[in-house]
């Protein structure tokens, strides 16, 4: 079930405020097993047989943390839980991508499974590696099993995080049902639908030409096309996964559950190191606390802190999909990273270029990066960053100016006259690139607009305006680019 989706806005989420706020002051167990039914339904709606599997996970996961709990050798038991929970991953996102280049390498003819992917599977096997891990620690309480089971399927954050920790979740969800103040309850219904206006309104209309342009590449397109195609790419990924977190965030706060920012104005971010602060940050988190500090952080010298991050961003790639495109791009922030980590800890300045310059240079660095996350395959990618330098100019083609020709800003157009002018077709292409540039690098982001907003007749006539907007324009869904990873 998507976010925005018909079925999630008209039916599940009216469905699960009114059974939470039944049941929240009579038993809180009650409502626990109340939000776990209607996650498992959330996650089943997309395949039945995705939710064998997350059943399977989390039944296995909660049997290893008992098992940790009592057994005289945590750290093989750990260990095991580890391998089965990698086990499982790489089974249903990597066995095919393995097969594959076992037959490129060694000439072989192995048929390939066409394993569907479980949504969501690496979200939510990180989280419960980093459970176990936790326990191995000491860092858990004892948990029966509701707990763990909303902890792993609790719905804004099921397919595509942020990847929680116990210490944020568990004190939260034994403490459910606790009052909602109208205040909370108003910002939470803000950042869900600001996520809803970024996620539909926004992302999805930029998805339309990334779309036209990257299946066009290898049939020829002008460089204008190829520009416009990765910028429009850097700008749909941040608007779909800030979409997604602030609806996430939005909805465990109507109730009353707080889930940590994992999306923090990345486009602002004065380097790479910075940007790595603010993207995904439960993501990178999971790397560095499980990843990062085991193989000795940076204890152990310098050398070896450079050989450890660039182990993170190698994982950070294959993490995110099963291609050499994804490993590229983690080999590309990994080089950056550690180059701009080299740069600092010798000056402590980056490279003595104003923070303007740096936000630029940072800002392309990680668009062309995106341009190999997005394409099928590394030379498509290639393709696509060579016809820029082939200084091929032109007007865009019509399917690429036509997807931001939504009805309801081209009807003002006509009623303005602009619509017949010579740059009329061009105009809602243009506002969409001004607007978006200046949102993502001078605007605040949705969490602090929450806190700031007063609350009242007129914000609210303004966000139901919205909110019918978002709902009108849903024939068009697309899932989140994220729940492919």
């Amino acid at each position: 079930m998507l976010f925005n989706s018909y079925i999630f806005i008209l039916l599940f989420l009216p469905l699960v405020l009114i059974s939470f706020y039944t049941l929240k002051g009579r038993s809180r167990r009650a409502c626990k097993v109340v939000l776990v039914l209607m996650s498992l339904w959330f996650y089943g709606y997309f395949n039945l047989s995705y939710l064998w599997i997350m059943l399977f996970s989390i039944v296995v996961n909660y049997a290893f943390y008992l098992w940790i709990c009592r057994s005289s050798y945590r750290r093989r038991v750990l260990s095991l839980g580890i391998a089965m929970n990698l086990g499982l991953l790489f089974y249903y996102k990597y066995f095919d991508f393995f097969i594959d280049n076992c037959n490129a390498l060694f000439n072989l003819n192995v048929p390939l499974k066409h394993i569907v992917l479980p949504l969501g599977i690496s979200f939510f096997t990180f989280q419960q590696i980093g459970f176990l891990t936790d326990t191995y620690r000491g860092k858990t309480a004892r948990t029966d099993f509701i707990d763990y089971a909303l902890f792993v399927s609790f719905f804004p954050q099921l397919v595509a995080g942020p990847i929680v920790e116990y210490e944020e979740m568990m004190p939260q969800f034994r403490q459910i049902g606790r009052k909602i103040t109208e205040q909370e309850f108003a910002s939470s219904l803000f950042m869900f639908i600001m996520g809803l206006v970024k996620k539909v309104l926004i992302a999805d209309t930029f998805g339309i030409a990334v779309d036209w342009a990257f299946d066009a590449v290898n049939y020829g397109i002008n460089s204008t096309e190829a520009l416009l195609a990765i910028l429009f790419y850097t700008l749909q990924l941040y608007f779909d996964f800030s979409g997604y977190c602030d609806m996430a965030i939005g909805l465990a706060g109507m109730l009353g559950i707080r889930l940590p920012v994992n999306f923090d104005s990345p486009y602002k971010a004065v380097h790479i190191i910075d940007f790595w602060k603010r993207w995904h940050i439960t993501l990178n988190r999971f790397f560095m606390k499980n990843i990062y500090i085991p193989l000795g952080g940076n204890r152990k010298g310098k050398v070896r802190m450079y050989v450890n991050l660039a182990v993170v961003f190698l994982l950070s790639g294959i993490w995110h999909g099963a291609g050499w495109n994804y490993i590229l791009w983690g080999v590309m922030h990994g080089a950056l990273y550690i180059i701009t980590r080299f740069v600092l800890e010798h000056t402590g300045e980056w490279h003595k270029i104003s923070k303007a310059v740096s936000r630029i240079f940072t800002f392309v660095f990680v668009a062309i990066a995106w341009t190999y996350f997005r394409a099928p395959d590394i030379a498509t990618g290639t393709e696509m960053l060579r016809t820029v330098l082939k200084h091929d100019f032109h007007l865009v083609a019509s399917p690429m100016y036509e997807a931001f020709n939504l009805g309801e800003l081209w009807y003002v157009l006509k009623l303005t006259h602009l619509a017949s002018t010579s740059l009329g077709p061009y105009i809602c292409m243009f506002g969409f690139i001004i607007a978006s540039l200046l949102t993502v690098n001078l605007a605040p982001n949705s969490k602090a607009l929450s806190v700031k907003c007063r609350y009242g007749i007129p914000s609210a006539a303004v966000l139901a305006c919205l909110l019918v907007w978002c709902v009108v324009s849903l024939s068009g869904v697309s899932t989140f680019l994220y729940f492919n990873f």
